[in-house]
C-alpha cells in the first residue's frame, strides 16, 4: 500500500470516527523494531556496550545463542559480558552490512531475521570480515520493543567441522 493510500485511509476513518485500523498495526510495529535495529548498529559501530543492550529485556529471561562459547547466554547481564568480550577484540570501530532484512510484527510479539556482515580490524591490526545469520524475537513490554531471544549463527563445513566464514550472500 503507497503512503498517500495509508494516509487517506487514516484520514478517513479518523474522521469517520473509526480510528486506526488493525491492519496496518503490522507496519507500524514493523517501523517501530526497524529503529531499534538502527539504534543497535549505531551503538555496535560504536562499541558502546550500554546502546547495545538497551534493545534487549533485562533480567534473566532473555537467552541468546551467540557465535562463541557457551553454548546459551542466560540473562541480560551474561549477553552483556558477551558483548564487551567481542567489542574488546577489534580496534577501532566494526562496520556491520544487513542483507535479507525481514520483519515482521504485530502488536506484541515481533521477529526479524537477516545475514549480517561483521568487518572490522583486530587487536593486532589483523583485518576480519564474515558473514552471520541472525534471528531476533521481540516483545513489547512496558510499551517498548525488547529483544527476548537471539540467534546468531555460520554455516558448519560438517567435512572439516569448522566454520564456513568465507560464505557470502
Amino acid at each position: 500500500m503507497s503512503r498517500k493510500t495509508l494516509l487517506l485511509t487514516l484520514i478517513v476513518s479518523v474522521l469517520s470516527g473509526v480510528g486506526w485500523h488493525p491492519a496496518y498495526a503490522g507496519s507500524r510495529e514493523e517501523a517501530a523494531i526497524r529503529a531499534l535495529i538502527d539504534r543497535w548498529t549505531k551503538a555496535a559501530q560504536e562499541k558502546n556496550v550500554d546502546g547495545v543492550m538497551s534493545i534487549y529485556q533485562r533480567g534473566p529471561s532473555l537467552v541468546a545463542y551467540d557465535l562463541v562459547p557457551p553454548l546459551q547466554y542466560k540473562g541480560w547481564d551474561a549477553y552483556r559480558a558477551d558483548y564487551k568480550a567481542f567489542f574488546d577484540h577489534y580496534d577501532g570501530p566494526i562496520e556491520f552490512e544487513f542483507r535479507d532484512l525481514v520483519i515482521d510484527a504485530d502488536a506484541t510479539f515481533g521477529y526479524s531475521h537477516e545475514l549480517q556482515r561483521v568487518s572490522g580490524t583486530l587487536k593486532g591490526g589483523q583485518k576480519a570480515a564474515f558473514w552471520l545469520r541472525v534471528t531476533d524475537i521481540y516483545r513489547k513490554i512496558g510499551g517498548q520493543w525488547r529483544v527476548v531471544h537471539e540467534h546468531v549463527s555460520v554455516p558448519t563445513n560438517l567435512e572439516t567441522g569448522k566454520a564456513a566464514l568465507d560464505l557470502t550472500p
